[in-house]
């Protein structure tokens, strides 16, 4: 069963990393702009980098053009 993940991102950010929050939802911050979907693929990433797993197994669900997105993880 896929599951979500909330993510607030913070494109243009001197860095690229991902912080967990208490609540369970995640902060992004990367250093691609929010253009043409740059900032998307590169939260995109960077969660599978910290999860561990294949990129292609995220998909952003809802947000696409706003800072707060939920992203599905299948497994």
């Amino acid at each position: 069963m896929p599951r979500r993940i909330r993510v607030r991102v913070i494109p243009r950010s001197g860095r690229n990393e991902i912080r967990l929050l208490p609540d369970g939802s995640f902060v992004a911050r990367v250093t691609a702009p929010p253009t043409d979907g740059e900032a998307n693929r590169a939260v995109i990433r960077l969660l599978a980098e910290s999860l561990d797993i294949a990129p292609s197994r995220i998909r952003l669900v809802a947000g696409a053009n706003h800072r707060q997105k939920v992203f599905e993880v299948t497994d």
